[in-house]
């Protein structure tokens, strides 16, 4: 890969795990990014021209104990999850802004999940317009353990100024109130929550939720009725692994499922998370058969911050998304981002990677890439969690 541009965003480089990328009616590309955390929401950058990329707006959060982790956009909509740092604060939950005049987003509506026992959402998927599917607690929902706080919701928002919920699950046992026993923990250092992260959701299959259910491993929903959502399947590696499955991408055409782990300790602590190759021709049975190649584990686990896997290009549906069921393109943090041939699912290949250096002021001392969103040019756009920003990539593949 080929370095185009870096963008700091005026000095807020630090981004969480929320691109998406808007194409306006007037031909432009506006980049929509959100923040790791305070002072600033999100950002949209004209990246019409990746090598020339322009800041046209830069918002503030109402105060430094909350974040907007997560957007997704679909047309002119914009979705923005906001979790704060200790249940009872608000804002909690997303917000729905009408972008058609990116230099202007203008809120429609604010869906409130704030309560006793919630922070609000932490990821969220909004790809059709009509429904955001997300990890959120709720005010009436108190988990028998507060790291297992959010679960998966539905909410119709066909009606944009007026959200409503249309459904909800979460793993049986972790409510208070649950019949079902609650469910046998991690030792207590990779014990991370059985609480949701990706909750994704394809045209292929609008019946489907992919769900990243962290320390619950993988699962799989039946949507079909949105108010009364059921498991079909699920697979989990931990234990005897440490816990935290991210995201769920199917690769619907090869009946795979390509599952990721998030690495959430530094120094290795917690290695390894990597990410995995599932056959689900048996839907109900899926059977891992691989692992991707990780980066030199001696080269990079001690480089500062985190080292492993976290985020994928997840095909999205939109316009401006790269698709593809073989070519796959993931963030592991101080070892960048990396490009996956999966034509052999038994022997995925890694053919580029591109690790920037240590930005300036970095607490890590490292690069953490954090996210990455690929358009249909096949220009890789991936941030920084601390300092370093936007990184713009030509994929010359």
């Amino acid at each position: 890969m080929k370095l185009l541009a870096q963008h700091e965003l005026h000095g807020f480089g630090g981004l969480g795990e929320g691109i998406a990328m808007q194409q306006c009616r007037d031909g432009r590309r506006i980049l929509w990014l959100a923040h790791e955390a305070a002072p600033k929401n999100f950002t949209g950058v004209d990246v019409t021209d990746p090598r020339s990329p322009r800041v046209v707006v830069q918002t503030e959060l109402p105060h430094m104990k909350v974040r907007s982790n997560s957007l997704e956009v679909s047309g002119d909509l914009m979705a923005v999850a906001y979790q704060t740092q200790v249940p009872g604060l608000k804002p909690a939950g997303f917000d729905l802004f009408d972008i058609s005049k990116p230099e202007a987003p203008r809120l429609l509506s604010h869906f409130d999940c704030s309560g006793p026992h919630s922070r609000g959402v932490h990821a969220l998927w909004f790809v059709d317009g009509q429904y955001v599917h997300m990890a959120s607690g709720a005010p009436d929902f108190e988990p028998h353990n507060p790291l297992d706080d959010q679960f998966y919701r539905i909410v119709d928002v066909r009606d944009p100024t007026r959200p409503v919920e249309a459904g909800r699950w979460w793993l049986p046992g972790t409510r208070v109130g649950d019949e079902a026993p609650q469910p046998p923990r991690l030792p207590a250092q990779f014990d991370t929550g059985f609480r949701v992260h990706n909750t994704n959701v394809f045209p292929q299959r609008p019946d489907r939720a992919y769900v990243g259910y962290i320390d619950g491993g993988a699962v799989v929903l039946d949507i079909s009725d949105m108010a009364r959502p059921r498991v079909v399947s699920s697979w989990n590696h931990s234990p005897p692994f440490n816990g935290f499955t991210h995201t769920v991408l199917p690769l619907f055409e090869r009946k795979l499922w390509i599952v990721s782990d998030e690495c959430v300790q530094d120094n290795g602590a917690d290695w390894p998370k990597l990410m995995w190759v599932v056959d689900a021709r048996n839907e109900k049975n899926p059977v891992p058969i691989g692992t991707f190649p990780a980066p030199p584990v001696d080269a990079f686990i001690r480089r500062g911050g985190r080292f492993g896997a976290h985020n994928l290009h997840e095909n999205l549906p939109g316009p401006t998304s790269f698709r593809s069921e073989t070519i796959l393109v993931g963030t592991w943090f101080n070892a960048g981002v990396r490009v996956y041939d999966t034509s052999n699912p038994y022997q995925v290949q890694e053919i580029a990677y591109y690790v920037p250096a240590a930005p300036a002021l970095s607490p890590a001392g490292a690069i953490q890439l954090n996210d990455v969103y690929v358009d249909d040019r096949r220009i890789v756009y991936t941030v920084d969690r601390f300092s370093g920003g936007l990184y713009i990539l030509e994929m010359t593949i």
